[in-house]
């Protein structure tokens, strides 16, 4: 571990002295400079009422829909790790092998996970090799925003890359903020819990000059991740214990924020993430112990630059090195070279320039040029060496975009170009893949009441096949063709805020969407999670509905009530061949009916919230038969909080209770998800 250590260091020296040009503060809005200051605020004012019924974004004049948690409302979730907080986003369905270390994916508005984009701090957190980022990596301990886009952000001033996915979840750092005289804080927080958790963190932030901040996160992760459930294999009365769930990880961070003389910002960060863990596998058979294994190391450095050039343009430059090791141990395989043992190495090098021009006070202008270069390799003398044919992919993405704002209309333009080029030592590459997708987002304000707007959009979508799609041995395909998708949304907003009122904030959105893809690809585990199986729909249709409502409540004795609702219907259905058995039958593991439930309370000192999430009944495969039913799942959970001061140090305790019925479920049929659960955190700041 030491060694990982010395090598993260390196690379944060390098890239604070090199200075790679970006903005990685370019990806959030103008309005959200403030926000730590406002989470940080203790006086019950109308600002620090809206930032806690911050799930339904205020800035509603956004043509995309968009869902955030922030601040304190991040805090209340009883989460863990980012995985745990999206999952109360409307049109997301979260796939969870189970317990602190299953790998947590999402799927928004059923298009797959492989059009989920995950930007850490304005850059794409990326994967070539598969197209899945494992969410349950992110701890929220240094994250202060997340924030959910269906289409893209409303914005033309950013990458090239925010234009090329079909929704986007971008997670914002916390940023540096320091009292008036002081130079430093800083917080210590450890969660301990069921499962033998131990989840120690330290954030430390620290004042290098007046115009010069460093951070410093890092954090430790611990549990063997047993527990019981109830065997579903036709033995109902047998209760059997998780086993080979354990995880042991480590994570660091650290920055660098500094705003020049020039009145531009530049900032680095470097970053480590290692981990080791069992992979517990489906139950069948009434097997249920797993013997696989997995090892992650994932280390990167990015840097950012951000200057405006007197009111007319602004310039973004991004820079980003990623390395990342994975290693896959089986020892009940056998290949004639022995047990099966995979090791990956995947490299990516990503550049990005974008800019904006003002033409006039309607009309901006904006283009964005971003390159990658990813590379995956498999050790010498390794069951994964052979016939892997060593893939390499150079990507082009050209984004241009325009910028019409009026005072009650706005709408954007934009034509993304995707130009792909893979290179293999031996057999086929994919070869040369160019597309041209446009998009289209309108935001208008149709009275004089500035709260209600109706949005919508149009966007076309290109999605190249991953490394593993094309070229994983026994199973790539290089021939496998893209998926092409198109999106519409038409939706309405509705914010109202008042100071003299019990119900002191009221906000409802609600969007109605269509979703066509042609040639999808679909990923279906296999018995362990390192063998998946690629196949392909043909043509999917998708339907659907989203509600989302809060509202803060300021009742006697200075009691503060937030609830929030989102509700998700939704029809995907296979239309490939009118011939075939499952011609429009619901695709696998989307249910029609989603939705979850939040309650919130503060009074003084002690705080009280409590969640309650629903997905309905789905099918885990294209034939929806009963031998393929997949049972609702539903949550409650509940938790407690005080904070004080001690020593004048801020200090808050919390305990948490999930799943409070002990409700027996599976998100992915087989692998059965964790009983009544505890959780407690103690934290101090300083």
């Amino acid at each position: 571990m030491r060694q990982f250590y010395k090598y993260f260091i390196l690379l944060f020296i390098v890239t604070g002295a090199g200075q790679f040009p970006g903005n990685l503060f370019a990806q959030t809005h103008p309005a959200d400079s403030s926000k730590t200051k406002k989470d940080t605020v203790k006086t019950h004012s109308l600002k620090e009422v809206s930032v806690r019924a911050g799930r339904i974004s205020s800035r509603n004049t956004s043509a995309t829909p968009v869902q955030v948690l922030k601040g304190a409302e991040l805090e209340k979730l009883n989460s863990l790790s980012v995985a745990d907080a999206i999952r109360f986003f409307s049109g997301v369905q979260l796939k969870d092998y189970g317990g602190v270390g299953g790998l947590k994916t999402i799927n928004v508005r059923s298009l797959g996970t492989n059009h989920v984009a995950v930007f850490y701090d304005g850059v794409e957190f990326g994967n070539a090799q598969n197209g899945q980022v494992d969410l349950g990596k992110f701890s929220l301990d240094n994250i202060e925003e997340i924030a959910l886009y269906n289409g893209q952000k409303s914005t033309i001033f950013q990458p090239a890359k925010g234009f090329a996915a079909g929704s986007s979840i971008y997670l914002v750092a916390k940023q540096p903020y320091f009292e008036p005289g002081s130079n430093s804080n800083g917080k210590v927080s450890l969660k301990t819990g069921s499962f033998g958790l131990l989840n120690p963190s330290l954030l430390w932030q620290y004042k290098l000059t007046d115009n010069l901040y460093g951070t410093i996160s890092t954090e430790l992760t611990h549990a063997n991740g047993r527990y019981k459930f109830r065997s579903t294999n036709g033995v109902y009365d047998t209760t059997a214990v998780r086993h080979n769930g354990d995880i042991d990880a480590q994570r660091v961070e650290a920055g660098l924020y500094a705003k020049l003389k020039d009145s531009s910002s530049w900032n680095a960060k470097a970053y480590l993430y290692n981990s080791n863990r069992g992979l517990p596998g489906a139950v069948v058979n009434n097997k249920f112990d797993n013997k696989q294994r997995q090892k992650d190391r994932d280390i990167f450095v990015q840097s950012a630059y951000n200057k405006n050039f007197g009111k007319s343009y602004s310039l973004m430059l991004s820079a980003k090195y990623s390395n990342d090791h994975t290693h896959y141990f089986d020892p009940e395989i056998t290949t004639l070279r022995g047990l099966l043992e995979n090791k990956y190495d995947e490299q990516e090098l990503y550049f990005s320039a974008a800019g904006k021009y003002r033409i006039n006070s309607f009309w901006d202008v904006g283009l964005s040029t971003d390159y990658q270069f990813n590379t995956l390799n498999a050790t010498e003398n390794d069951s994964a060496q052979y016939r892997f044919v060593h893939p390499r992919r150079n990507t082009v993405l050209t984004a241009a975009a325009t910028d019409l704002h009026f005072k009650h209309f706005s709408v954007q333009a934009s034509l993304l170009g995707t130009f792909v080029k893979d290179l293999v030592d031996t057999l086929s590459a994919a070869g040369k893949k160019s597309k041209l997708t446009p998009a289209l987002l309108f935001s208008w304000q149709p009275s004089a009441d500035p709260d209600f707007r109706v949005r919508g959009f149009y966007k076309s979508i290109f999605r190249l096949p991953t490394f593993n799609d094309l070229y994983y041995t026994f199973i790539g395909n290089s021939f496998l063709r893209p998926e092409l998708t198109k999106q519409y949304d038409l939706g309405i907003t509705y914010t109202k805020s008042s100071d003299k009122r019990s119900l002191v904030y009221f906000a409802i959105q609600t969007d109605a969407y269509y979703n066509q893809v042609s040639d999808k690809i679909v990923a279906v585990p296999g018995t362990n999670l390192a063998r998946w199986t690629m196949y392909n729909l043909g043509k999917v249709q998708i339907r659907g509905l989203e509600v989302n409502a809060q509202t803060t409540w300021k009742l006697p004795a200075d009691i503060y009530l937030n609830t929030g609702i989102s509700y998700t219907y939704q029809k995907a259905i296979d239309v490939t061949d009118k011939t075939d058995f499952n011609y429009r039958q619901q695709i696998p593991y989307t249910p029609v009916n989603s939705g979850s439930v939040l309650i919130g309370a503060e009074w003084r000192k002690l705080a009280f919230n409590y969640s309650y999430i629903y997905t309905g009944e789905r099918y885990d495969s294209k034939a929806n038969i009963p031998e393929n039913y997949v049972q609702p799942w539903y949550t409650h959970d509940i938790s407690f909080s005080y904070t004080t001061r001690y020593n004048k140090h801020k200090l808050k305790l919390t305990a948490e209770v999930n799943n409070i019925f002990n409700q027996d479920y599976d998100v992915i049929l087989n692998f059965p998800m964790p009983k009544r659960n505890y959780r407690f955190t103690i934290s101090s700041g300083f």
